[in-house]
């Protein structure tokens, strides 16, 4: 059985160019193959909705060129195929997920407006494609307000302490060990607790910041516990911290190989593939690459049974 590719999506663009190297080295560690994939989109006058269909006589592709003069003097794996499409990025991107092991691209490529921050093809790939898709954000991207950490490669990965996706998790762990890096599971916790009586009634009772904190490391640990088994090699330390759970996520960015995060879990009232909001804001913010992890399938299907069951209580 052939081993399913990693995509990298170039478009000439320097943010391309970026992804480009994070693909060839994610091709490396996983033993895939690399396909570079360049869509061709021309714009027709007056009709932004209207992309050309490449003439027969379409030879030449400078895009594609200029990647394989970059990549022509390498030496070893992975092996590289090149790929030419015609048509939308933000409609081919994701269908190419169907067959593939990983997608990346650049968070903007030539397309768009200069002031977007995330492009509307990576968008669309990371909210639709079948497979987990990395975004790599332009040189430079600051972060502040970072939590100081111990030197050495690091995977971070978001934890809803109360409703894990486990997805997301076995991603970051599988790729901190090809990496040999540890995992930073960041979790945080709402404060302050809401909380309110009726005129008259007894006040409600006093939350301890610090018990709510070591009840909530306590769950992380256990959502992880089958994980940091199956990884031993993976150090893992957790961050624990309450507030925004994006704002953290952010934070933890500065210097860490890859920040990974959940994509929302479809539900009865919300049918559609969505980019939740803390993904969201980490798309637009992390300074380090972003890995958005499709939920898996059969998680899906169960929440989706248990709140059909739900409805007809």
């Amino acid at each position: 059985m052939s081993t399913a590719p990693v995509i990298a999506a170039v478009d000439g663009s320097e943010g391309s160019l970026r992804a480009l190297e994070w693909a060839v080295t994610a091709a490396r560690t996983r033993g895939a193959p690399l396909c570079v994939v360049h869509v061709w989109q021309r714009m027709v006058l007056g009709r932004p909705e209207v992309t050309a269909v490449m003439p027969p006589d379409f030879v030449d592709d400078p895009v594609l060129d200029d990647v394989r003069a970059r990549l022509r003097d390498r030496t070893g794996p992975p092996a590289v195929e090149y790929s030419r499409m015609a048509g939308a990025p933000e409609v081919l991107l994701p269908e190419l997920g169907a067959t593939a092991q990983l997608l990346v691209a650049g968070s903007r490529g030539r397309g768009g407006f200069a002031g977007l921050i995330l492009g509307s093809s990576s968008m669309a790939a990371a909210r639709d494609a079948d497979c987990p898709v990395v975004v790599v954000p332009p040189s430079g991207r600051e972060v502040h307000d970072s939590v100081p950490l111990a030197p050495g490669p690091r995977v971070v990965v978001g934890l809803h302490a109360d409703n894990p996706d486990a997805a997301s998790l076995a991603f970051a762990f599988a790729e901190a060990d090809r990496r040999d890096a540890r995992v930073q599971v960041v979790v945080a916790y709402p404060w302050p607790l809401g909380a309110w009586a009726v005129p008259g009634d007894f006040p409600p009772p006093v939350i301890d910041p610090d018990a709510v904190a070591r009840e909530t490391r306590s769950l992380a640990e256990d959502r992880t516990a089958a994980l940091r088994d199956r990884f031993p090699r993976v150090d893992v330390e957790f961050t624990v911290l309450a507030g925004d759970a994006a704002g953290h996520l952010v934070a933890a960015s500065k210097d860490a190989e890859l920040v990974v995060v959940g994509r929302h879990r479809r539900r009865i009232t919300a049918p559609a593939r969505m980019i939740g909001s803390v993904t969201h804001a980490v798309l637009l913010h992390a300074a380090s690459p972003v890995a958005v992890v499709p939920p898996e399938q059969h998680q899906e299907e169960q929440e989706h049974e248990q709140e059909h069951g739900q409805e007809h209580d």
